[in-house]
């Protein structure tokens, strides 16, 4: 029963972890299913709290943008970077490299940003975040069995 009582409260962690920027679900999962919780349950909510605020970020960076660009803000030096490897790798690379090196949050608001719509922002970042967390979950339930 107490038992029982931790997992359940564990896997509520995992979800909010997963859903925190920069924390990110690849790097909640590993972590969870060292501690004993189910590798399924474990996946499945980091991913599920991840999208939800994968998706706030690429619907809200929308707005912020027509915002600046109303101001007449001119684009930054970390922007024009961000953009020329956008304009190499496209919305997939962004996928890819996304959830690992800058956060799934931010890339899906930079990929709106770069003119993803948010709907195709959202779901790309999070087919990236469910392959690399899949491939880092397992491996870690493998690991340990």
């Amino acid at each position: 029963m107490a038992e029982d009582i931790l997992q359940q409260l564990g896997l509520l962690g995992v979800f909010i972890a997963g859903a925190i920027p920069w924390l990110e679900a690849v790097g909640v999962i590993p972590i969870a299913i060292l501690f004993g919780l189910n590798p399924f349950w474990t996946i499945t909510l980091a991913f599920s709290g991840n999208a939800i605020t994968t998706f706030a970020f690429a619907y809200s960076s929308k707005a912020v943008m027509q915002r600046v660009a109303k101001r007449g803000k001119s684009e930054g030096k970390n922007m024009s970077r961000a953009r020329r490897a956008f304009d190499r790798y496209g919305i997939w690379g962004m996928a890819v490299v996304g959830p690992l090196l800058i956060g799934s949050q931010i890339a899906a608001a930079l990929s709106v940003a770069l003119g993803v719509s948010a709907f195709k922002s959202a779901m790309a970042i999070n087919a990236g975040m469910v392959v690399a967390g899949t491939i880092i979950g397992v491996l870690t339930a493998l690991a340990i069995s």
